[in-house]
């Protein structure tokens, strides 16, 4: 570039001293034409400078190079980066199928079950419903009254005979009297179960099987009452009176 001002300035300055030397002309033309070559050689000598200069020039280790190193760096890196989230993305999504495999398992065998339950429950009312039927048709096949066999009557007659049989009224075959003491209105009995030997200590109205203490006394011992009837047990003669 710089040669081509300097030989435009040679041109200019030799256009500017042709006004001068006006009278010569053939001069002039002589110095254009120097002034054309010289360019000419400088521009030649120009192209093969450039021309030298980039097959002299080194690309390794270069600053271009460096910048280009960087800039691959640097895209490689966010390559690698965009190529991490994606397999997140990817274990994510994998982790979903998985669970959502998991939750459909489940759904599915509650569904089994429930259906179990309901065929098991199913068949239990069917099978509590035979039965009824079949307890409602003996209850419909069973003998009137009247044809009622011997053997029934005689167990119906037993069952009522033990039913109703008369409890113990002698209160001297069940309780054997130990002892009385206390003082005044405060005394109290000792009695004795002739069944098992066990002891019970009495006061007056106390309930004993039935027979209410209607008086404890040292001289005529416990007297009960029961049904209107008086008893009396003494500690000496372990006998019961009734009035």
């Amino acid at each position: 570039m710089q040669i081509k001002i300097k030989a435009f300035l040679v041109v200019l300055l030799m256009c500017v001293t042709s006004g001068v030397y006006a009278a010569g002309d053939a001069d002039f033309d002589d110095e254009f034409d120097i002034a054309e070559e010289v360019l000419v050689d400088d521009t030649t000598a120009s192209e093969e400078i450039s021309a030298n200069a980039i097959d002299d020039y080194q690309v390794e280790g270069s600053l271009f190079q460096q910048i280009t190193d960087l800039e691959q760096e640097k895209v490689l890196m966010q390559l690698e980066k965009e190529r991490a989230q994606l397999n997140l993305d990817l274990d994510r999504l994998a982790a979903e199928k998985i669970k959502l495999h998991m939750e459909i398992d489940t759904l599915s065998g509650r569904a089994e079950q429930q259906q179990q339950e309901f065929e098991t429950e199913r068949v239990r009312l069917e099978a509590e419903a035979k039965r009824l039927e079949k307890e409602k048709e003996a209850l419909d096949s069973e003998q009137p009254v009247g044809a009622i066999t011997a053997s029934a009557v005689a167990a119906n007659k037993k069952s009522y005979l033990a039913k109703d049989a008369p409890k113990e009224t002698d209160i001297a075959k069940i309780y054997k009297l130990i002892n009385v003491f206390g003082a005044g209105a405060q005394l109290q009995a000792t009695i004795q179960d002739l069944s098992n030997g066990q002891n019970k200590r009495i006061s007056v109205g106390k309930d004993v099987d039935g027979f209410i203490v209607k008086s404890i006394s040292l001289d005529e011992g416990v007297v009960f009452i029961k049904d209107g009837e008086t008893q009396t047990l003494n500690v000496g003669a372990q006998k019961a009176t009734v009035k």
